[in-house]
């Protein structure tokens, strides 16, 4: 249920960031939400599964390189 609810959460600030956005490009907020915005975003391409594949792969070469 706990995952549920992180998933819910996950959702629910994929949407505030896309209305700070809008609101952001529409000179509606100030600049700080953009930031804010930028560093959820990031989070967010952070966690996908492609990314951290991506970057485990590159851990792997290097510990079996020895580096």
């Amino acid at each position: 249920m706990a995952m549920h609810l992180d998933e819910q959460a996950k959702q629910l600030g994929d949407a505030v960031s896309i209305i700070t956005v809008v609101g952001t490009l529409a000179n509606l907020l100030p600049a700080i939400a953009a930031i804010l915005t930028i560093v959820w975003t990031a989070i967010r391409i952070w966690e996908t599964d492609t990314i951290q594949s991506i970057f485990r792969r590159n851990k792997e070469k290097t510990n079996a390189d020895g580096r």
